[in-house]
């Protein structure tokens, strides 16, 4: 993609960045005009290898909110994470994701804070079955659970298995949370006259995984269709 650098950076375009603005009062965001592109995460991200030699790896890591705490570490290019938002910050009351802990998670030195993260890696016997993963903080262990159980109990292929809609509850809000396609009306309202209280969310999550066929051996990749800028590969 090309960057108009020259332009952006022009007395031109300053000049007429300037005239648009009004001394007198605000401007209306719905006036102005522009294009931000695709939202971007918040920001973990999870890959899956397996190896020649069926050696599996599931790596999921994260600066937890996006840019992290906002501070590059030297000069290395890379962004500090605010991984303190994991920790309790206040008994009782809800962290970024909605989490609601207490005190045997609070802010102490020498801890490390409670984390969804869950690189996971499934055996068959002895043999690599599945390497899984995602991101979407306190999303991610209902997404990778899903995944898995997908394949092993209800047949689905990885792809079918990652592309799947989701259901995801955590205790605090009394909600359950649930993408689009998931559940019929009559199944929702069935689940609504039980007490549940549904909140239909467009998506979360991303998870990358591999299958390893029992029978053939043969290797199964996905990439969620939520993050379209994913890949499965082969080398």
């Amino acid at each position: 993609m090309h960057d108009p650098v020259a332009d952006l950076i022009s007395s031109g375009h300053a000049a007429a960045l300037r005239a648009s603005i009004r001394a007198d009062e605000a401007t209306p965001s719905a006036q102005i005009k522009g294009n931000l592109g695709p939202a971007e995460g918040t920001d973990t991200t999870h890959y899956s290898v397996v190896d020649a030699h069926g050696n599996g790896v599931a790596v999921t890591y994260t600066i937890n909110y996006l840019f992290g705490n906002g501070y590059i570490a030297g000069d290395t290019g890379f962004f500090l994470n605010d991984e303190m938002d994991d920790f309790t910050s206040k008994p009782g009351v809800p962290n970024g994701f909605g989490l609601v802990q207490g005190t045997a998670n609070q802010i102490e030195p020498g801890k490390r804070p409670l984390s969804s993260m869950a690189p996971t890696i499934v055996l068959r016997g002895k043999r690599l079955y599945l390497v899984t993963g995602s991101p979407g903080g306190s999303t991610i262990i209902s997404t990778t659970l899903e995944s898995f159980l997908n394949v092993a109990e209800f047949g689905m292929n990885v792809q079918q298995a990652v592309n799947a809609p989701r259901v995801h509850q955590q205790w605090y809000p009394d909600e359950v949370f649930v993408e689009p396609g998931l559940m019929s009306p009559t199944v929702r309202q069935r689940l609504e006259k039980m007490g549940y209280h549904f909140k239909e969310v467009k998506s979360w999550g991303a998870d990358e995984a591999i299958l390893v066929d029992p029978k053939t051996h043969l290797l199964e990749g996905a990439n969620d269709r939520r993050r379209p800028a994913g890949l499965a590969a082969g080398y």
